[in-house]
């Protein structure tokens, strides 16, 4: 209910937007899937999902769970394929009503387009270039562990991955020798091993892409820390944990979205640079913030251009809290009530009580 100043009563109801095309792709399946799928069925939608191509089977093996748990027909469906073909054909249905994307920015744009032909709801998380800002008065050892725990999550393709590292100047040399040392002692390589931390990449496309990257990057001047080849391992497609420094601040692995296991690193001198370095990319998903001073926290994530900060940590992720992008990152976000927003319509009811015709 409204309180209104006509002699009227209003309420306002927050009703389904009707069918949700919900898109995602190969990197978290499940979790990707879940976080939009629940709250539009929670918001009484119905959803039609298309999961990337390589990774279908956990979006099947979910459609046959709802419907064991009573989901009716129709409620929840699957559909599997080329995005190219089914991707294009389900955003631009005039039938649906919303489409809840995740992936690269360029497909998201090319999706957007899409969606804007018959002016539906459209809410994207897309690619991301975080960096996590270390400066002089962090708890060194805590940080260095965040560091690395931040790139090589996944192997890196984590859209939300901390793969720029800005050091305040006075450290940078030492974290760059603790980095040489620790990096090529995360545990790597078979996934079935619960003590392995670092796994294949998912494709030998997304292998010879960050191999390439790496590649251009030490021929333009960056200087190779550690790792930076490929690593000949039972048949994966792995990368070795790669750390590149002496980068220009308009380097194309320091500006563009690697999606493996590299990380760069760069000094700065003061707040100001560090938050500009910070806020040099088009992505804008993810930040850090790795200090002791409370204040310096607070004050520095309030000028990052980002969905979510994180102080001290990183990947510190909760259904309660929402997450999604700004700039070339995306509109939207993902968890909390505020995800619920975005699948349901505000609709106003008034009822005039001064009798007028």
């Amino acid at each position: 209910v409204r309180e209104i100043t006509a002699d009227a009563h209003a309420y306002v109801r927050s009703e389904p937007l009707g069918v949700v095309a919900a898109i995602t792709p190969f990197n978290f399946p499940l979790i990707l899937s879940s976080t939009k799928i629940a709250p539009a069925l929670v918001a009484g939608n119905t959803v039609v999902h298309k999961p990337a191509s390589d990774t279908p089977l956990s979006a099947l093996l979910m459609a046959d769970i709802l419907r064991e748990a009573g989901v009716p027909d129709g409620v929840f469906n699957v559909v599997t394929g080329p995005g190219s073909v089914l991707g294009d054909h389900l955003v631009g249905h005039p039938d649906v009503d919303k489409v809840a994307f995740t992936g690269s920015t360029e497909i998201g744009a090319h999706a957007a387009a899409l969606a804007g032909r018959t002016l539906k709801p459209f809410t994207a998380e897309l690619g991301g270039n975080a960096a996590n800002i270390l400066f002089a008065d962090a708890d060194l050892e805590r940080a260095i562990h965040t560091v690395i725990s931040a790139f090589v999550f996944n192997a890196g393709q984590f859209c939300m991955a901390g793969p720029r590292l800005l050091v305040e100047r006075p450290l940078y040399g030492v974290v760059l020798g603790i980095l040489k040392d620790a990096v090529p002692q995360v545990p790597f390589g078979d996934i079935a091993d619960p003590a392995t931390v670092i796994g294949p990449l998912a494709s030998r496309t997304q292998l010879d892409k960050v191999a390439a990257l790496v590649e251009r990057a030490r021929g333009a001047g960056a200087r190779v820390v550690t790792g930076g080849h490929v690593v000949e391992r039972d048949g994966g497609f792995f990368y070795a944990p790669t750390v590149l420094a002496d980068l220009e601040p308009d380097a194309e692995v320091v500006v563009d979205e690697v999606f493996g296991p590299v990380l760069t690193v760069q000094p700065f001198d003061t707040e100001d640079e560090a938050v500009a370095l910070a806020n040099g990319t088009r992505y804008g998903l993810a930040s850090g913030i790795q200090t002791s001073d409370l204040a310096r926290a607070h004050r520095v994530a309030a000028r990052l251009k980002a969905g979510i900060t994180w102080i001290n940590g990183w990947a510190v992720l909760d259904p309660a809290v929402p997450f999604g992008g700004v700039k070339a990152s995306g509109w939207g976000r993902e968890g909390g009530p505020e995800a619920l927003q975005s699948y349901q319509k505000a609709h106003s009811i008034v009822f005039d009580l001064g009798g007028r015709a």
